[in-house]
C-alpha cells in the first residue's frame, strides 16, 4: 500500500494512509535512519515494513503490513 511519512512539529514522525484518511504518529522503527526495516504506528501497534530510503520528507512510499513473529 502507498503511505506518506512525513515530520511536523507537532507530533514528530507520522504516517498518513490516504486509502483509510488515517494518520497516526510513528511510535517506533527499527533503525534510527527510518528505511529498510519495520516502523510501528500508534495505532494497535500496527506494524509496516518500509522500503525506500534515504530521501527528504515527506515521502511516498509502498509499505506492507506485518505479523509480529515475522523477520526480515
Amino acid at each position: 500500500m502507498k503511505v506518506m511519512i512525513r515530520r511536523s512539529p507537532e507530533t514528530g514522525l507520522s504516517i498518513y494512509v490516504p486509502k483509510k484518511d488515517l494518520e497516526e504518529p510513528i511510535v517506533e522503527s527499527e533503525h534510527v535512519s527510518l528505511w529498510g526495516g519495520w516502523i510501528r504506528i500508534a495505532t494497535v501497534g500496527a506494524r509496516l515494513a518500509a522500503d525506500g530510503g534515504g530521501h527528504p520528507l515527506p515521502i511516498t512510499i509502498n509499505a506492507r503490513k506485518r505479523g509480529d513473529g515475522e523477520e526480515g
